[in-house]
């Protein structure tokens, strides 16, 4: 211990670290040498699970695909609330004594006939808009994070249906030149049609990009890769889910009408009962989740390994294990004589503690 002094500390460290690890053994006091090491370890597996979904991105194709259903979805929308202020500002006019004969009806039967015209036409155009705009999402989703823009961009068929229909069932029912009768029918008529398009324009089962990136991953562990780029998936035309192999009983019953493998670009044709692609090729086809049952098909039917799965679940429920955090620990005491000159080579300064 007597070379082993504050001043020459720096240039014996070898020496001097085997000399108090010794001493300490001993049940001798001195002054211990220790080396702090900033530790920066990987972010947890969860945190990184989910900063990748989030950052899930379409495929030029499908956002193409995406944007033109959106725009026929506008069209269609458009046309709708057209006729509705074609119904609200000309229509309704003619039940009055003023009132123009159509359909060569001049007590405001022929206008009660083209006012119930109108709104089915409406109901009918609002459907197909919001079919077109669900289609739209499901290739190119909102996220979560938002979750006001995630619930307007999903419910927007629904709030364009009320929209094109309220209003002019309330001035149907406002309206003093048509009779009770004539207010009975159209309004009754109006309500069912407006009940109906509403829920057929409902997005009951709406996905976020996360929800496509947890797919993406979990395809991936699944198959053992690193990305689900090149995965091979597996789908039927009737469907709406994909399945990770073939051998599914969802899959294979439609085995009969034969298998299409996809190239890239290709588009699905219709001859086929089993669809084989990727998982960007499946959304395209309107595929846009994996099904809820993979975990019992990955183990019964498809012959993928248990460890597989289990990265998989991890993914999705993110209850992997984390890899550690970011942290200052200071180095192991050096207890053997060949490795303190190794340790203390590569060292940074030392820095001195009181036991």
């Amino acid at each position: 211990m007597g070379d082993c002094n504050l001043a020459d500390l720096g240039a014996r460290t070898g020496r001097c670290a085997l000399t108090y690890s010794w001493s300490l053994s001993k049940g001798k006091s001195g002054i211990m040498a220790t080396t702090k090491k900033k530790v920066v370890r990987a972010a947890s597996a969860p945190q990184a699970e989910a900063a990748a979904a989030s950052d899930w991105k379409p495929t030029a194709e499908a956002k193409s695909k995406a944007t033109t259903k959106r725009i026929i979805a506008a069209v269609c929308w458009v046309v709708a609330i057209g006729l509705e202020a074609f119904a609200i500002f000309w229509v309704l006019k003619q039940f009055g004594d003023d009132g123009i004969p159509i359909f060569g009806m001049s007590d405001g039967t022929g206008a009660l006939i083209l006012l119930i015209i109108l709104l089915v036409v409406m109901g009918v155009l609002a459907v197909l808009g919001s079919m077109q705009w669900k289609a739209a999402n499901h290739l190119d989703p909102a996220s979560r994070q938002n979750a006001v823009r995630f619930f307007v961009q999903n419910q927007l068929g629904a709030i364009i249906t009320v929209i094109a229909f309220l209003p002019l069932i309330i001035l149907i029912f406002l309206n003093k030149d048509m009779d009770g009768k004539q207010k009975g029918i159209a309004g009754a008529v109006g309500i069912v049609v407006l009940l109906v398009a509403g829920f057929l324009s409902v997005d009951r089962n709406p996905v976020s990009t996360e929800d496509m990136g947890y797919d993406d991953q979990v395809v991936a562990a699944l198959a053992g890769q690193t990305t689900a780029a090149d995965v091979k998936v597996y789908w039927v035309k009737g469907g709406s889910v994909y399945h990770v192999c073939e051998a599914v009983p969802d899959v294979n019953r439609e085995s009969s009408s034969g298998k299409c493998a996809l190239t890239e670009g290709q588009e699905p044709p219709d001859e086929c009962g089993i669809y084989e692609g990727t998982v960007a090729q499946a959304r395209l086809d309107g595929k846009s989740r994996l099904t809820k049952k993979w975990e019992s098909e990955a183990s019964q039917y498809c012959g993928i390994s248990q460890d597989r799965i289990d990265a998989a679940k991890a993914i999705q429920e993110g209850g992997a294990a984390p890899a550690g955090d970011t942290a200052t620990e200071p180095a192991a005491e050096q207890s053997s004589a060949e490795s303190a000159p190794a340790e203390s080579s590569a060292a940074e300064p030392a820095t001195e503690e009181t036991p």
